[in-house]
């Protein structure tokens, strides 16, 4: 697949982000940057019990304090605001902007405190008083399943939120002919996404107009608009949402929360603009979490390792409501199960299960880290089992590469691949027969040393994307984008797209985003597939401008547009390069009523939309640990990544969002998780108890990448969360094959975890 461009002066370079020019110069604009004369700030009352009857709420001695302007409770908020949006249909149980006779999870806001002053209006809220009668939470998707357990939902009569059931292929001929049944348990802890920038919205009601205007920190805005006018029962016109720079997001800003709802209606009955923003330990507590999931996989072989089919029963902890997108992560686990091989059969069922928890939500990869965890520890563990090399079992049943497009038992119709290519670029990298080497020496010598792979399937490009790219008479050009950064480099990126389309400078392209007033409709930036669906609308955009221009520059030099050649920003006739004129002039006599015949209207603007055709990129991972004997303290001695995105706009975009995703899966396997007590009482509020990799956890990486390409525009895959879904279960995979014929079925590898199993294996 080759490049729509003439040229590569840009495209395929690591050029450096040009947005990062405001960051590191401390002139970005971030929503707590933002202030409105008249602004008052919010703070809400939580729930400090996981599963309550609210009997009373006395927020006298608040409605007293100095600076407290009002104490929004349930009743009143429900005259002027309806439930959050979800995703589930009509018939489930929603969230409201605060919480009206129940509680069912710690952090639910329950009453709203507006204030002059923000630090009086967090004092206020610890003056608000609510009377609980204590009901007993279940914080375990096992147990929330059993007979007698508590009720998140009583009206429901059971935990059970969905149910999703698959087969495909032949799942009882592929059990029936197999040689070798084994039956595996694992555990993926609960993650918080932690964003360097909390949530929060400030919400401006517009005097005369009766408009309002919602800046915010969020992934969808054209989604949030139409969310937030249904719940505010308000035309979609009246709704305008704005949203600056976003300090990382990972999945966590993408749902409809309380807050999203409570704040805009607050300001629309006071008529005055109201701000709320996250503290950390809200932000731990109250924003959606990813993962949690507890499955039995049964896989079916032959004795020589040729894999024949899946099972699999996998439950999903959504916690206490069905938010938008809260479901779409559990039916991904299931939808990608059988990765990078050929199966006979694969049957399963995803059960959704209510707990007194947060509610869970797309976390960068949204499914497809779960699903890719949960075949890699399936097949390396079967490997040894087996007796086989896990390297040579994989590349046993891999998809071929002649056998690309393929359809999986599943339904995916992977649109090209290598992984055997990957796979065995990783390995040299590695080392791979020194390692076991070395492993077995170490062994020998009472150390433990332990040697993990891993190969993934990610499939990306599900939202469709649309674009608007203007000329300007001085030639500059503004690009206006659905899509809605936070973080990865959009702006450059576009940039380095529209520049070499055109033949101009870097710096002459501006990229506009994440205002709903003049950003077009589409999908925002979440399921890496900002750059391929939205770039293809930029680059259709772009053609049909180009397509006007060929029409001016033909009228400046008298010829018939069908003998205009554009190449390298000049247009000239075909077989006269002599004969041309440039972009600017071109943009500027586009503009010059005076100087265009009649057939052809001033201006070189155009817009256009893309429909998604879906994506799969790869790439195998691998992975040396070495597990202290005593302490069983993990260290990752070797980190090898070999990822294949399709064709690549910026490689040092590429390798930070490679190493970032990277991070956060080691964070999953070694240091991150999400705690409730008993009594479903978070453990883990804070940033002390929540452990995040720093730059002393985290290894050095060794990247390299293949190039197939995909079948579109571009020829581009997606790559935000390529590493996320596939480097946590290599290093799973790698401390299990340290301390083997030991078993680890859970994660996250904490030496009090593995210290536990290793005195129960004895």
């Amino acid at each position: 697949m080759s490049w729509p461009f003439a040229s590569l002066r840009y495209v395929g370079r690591p050029v450096p982000r040009v947005e990062d020019r405001r960051f590191v110069t401390g002139t970005g604009t971030f929503l707590d940057d933002l202030r409105v004369p008249g602004m008052l700030y919010a703070a809400f009352v939580r729930s400090r019990v996981a599963h309550a009857r609210i009997r009373s709420i006395d927020a006298s001695r608040a409605e007293r304090m100095r600076g407290v302007v009002s104490v929004l409770t349930a009743e009143e908020m429900a005259r002027h605001a309806g439930p959050v949006s979800t995703d589930a249909g009509s018939d489930v149980p929603r969230a409201w902007p605060l919480a009206s006779k129940k509680v069912r999870y710690y952090g639910e806001p329950v009453a709203m405190v507006i204030a002059e002053d923000r630090y009086v209006a967090y004092d206020a809220a610890e003056m608000v008083e609510v009377e609980y009668e204590r009901l007993p939470p279940v914080t375990d998707v096992e147990r929330a399943l059993s007979e007698g357990a508590p009720l998140v939902h009583e009206e429901l009569g059971t935990n059970v939120a969905f149910t999703h059931r698959r087969t495909g292929g032949d799942p009882e001929g592929a059990f029936g002919a197999a040689e070798v049944v084994k039956r595996y348990r694992f555990r993926i802890q609960r993650l918080a996404a932690v964003p360097m920038e909390t949530r929060g919205v400030l919400a401006v009601p517009e005097p005369g107009t009766g408009r309002l205007v919602v800046h915010a920190t969020h992934q969808f805005p054209h989604d949030l608009r139409r969310w937030t006018a249904e719940a505010l029962g308000i035309p979609i016109s009246d709704l305008r949402i704005v949203v600056h720079d976003v300090g990382g997001a990972f999945g966590s800003k993408i749902a409809h929360y309380p807050e999203d709802v409570a704040v805009p209606a607050a300001a629309r009955l006071l008529g005055r603009p109201i701000k709320w923003v996250e503290t950390r330990s809200e932000s731990l507590t109250a924003s959606t979490q990813g993962r949690g999931v507890v499955a039995e996989i049964e896989v079916a072989a032959r004795r020589d390792g040729l894999l024949t089919g899946i099972r699999a029963r996998i439950l999903g902890d959504v916690g206490a409501y069905l938010y938008s997108l809260t479901k779409a992560p559990f039916l991904s686990v299931l939808s990608m199960l059988p990765g990078a091989y050929r199966l006979k059969g694969i049957e399963g069922e995803v059960v959704g299960v209510y707990t007194n928890k947060v509610p869970a939500g797309p976390y960068r990869g949204a499914g497809r880290p779960e699903a890719s965890y949960l075949i890699e520890r399936t097949v390396e563990r079967l490997a040894r089992e087996l007796g086989i090399d896990p390297a040579e079992l994989r590349l046993r049943n891999f998809i071929g590469r002649d056998e690309f497009p393929y359809r999986t038992v599943t339904g995916h119709t992977y649109d090209s691949g290598d992984y055997a290519a990957a796979l065995r670029r990783a390995l040299d990298l590695l080392g791979y027969r020194q390692m076991r080497g070395l492993k077995e020496r170490a062994r020998a010598e009472g150390k433990l040393v332990g040697i993990g792979l891993s190969a993934y399937v990610e499939v990306c490009n599900f939202a469709s994307q649309s674009a608007r790219v203007k000329v300007e008479s001085d030639g500059r050009v503004t690009v206006y984008t659905s899509t809605m950064p936070h973080g990865q480099g959009e702006q450059t990126a576009f940039a380095q797209l529209v520049a070499d389309f055109f033949g101009i400078e870097l710096d002459d392209v501006r990229v506009l985003y994440g205002d709903t007033e003049t950003a077009p409709e589409g999908g925002g930036t979440a399921g890496s597939w900002t750059l391929t669906s939205g770039g293809a609308a930029i680059i259709a955009a772009c053609e049909r401008v180009k397509e006007k221009m060929v029409r001016v520059a033909a009228h400046l030099l008298e010829v018939r547009p069908e003998d205009v050649v554009f190449e390298r920003g000049r247009f000239h006739v075909r077989g006269h390069e002599d004969r041309s004129v440039g972009f600017r002039e071109v943009a500027a006599a586009a503009h010059d009523e005076d100087s265009l015949p009649e057939e052809i209207e001033p201006g070189l603007e155009a817009s256009a939309h893309h429909s998604p055709r879906l994506t799969y990129p790869f790439g195998a991972h691998a992975v040396v640990v070495e597990v202290d004997p005593e302490t069983y303290q993990v260290r990752v001695l070797k980190a090898v990544m070999v990822d294949d995105c399709g064709n690549v706009v910026n490689p040092m975009l590429v390798e930070g969002q490679l190493i970032g995703g990277a991070v956060q899966a080691l964070g999953q396997a070694l240091h991150e998780e999400v705690v409730y007590d008993g009594e479903g009482q978070p453990l883990t509020a804070t940033l002390t108890d929540y452990l995040v990799p720093t730059a002393a956890e985290v290894p050095r990486f060794e990247l390299d990448r293949t190039v197939t390409p995909a079948p579109n525009v571009l020829g581009t895959k997606g790559v935000g969360e390529a590493a996320t879904i596939g480097f946590a279960q290599a290093v799973m995979n790698a401390i299990e094959d340290a301390l083997w014929p030991l078993r680890i079925d859970g994660s996250p590898a904490k030496p009090n975890y593995l210290w536990e199993l290793v005195r129960e294996f004895g």
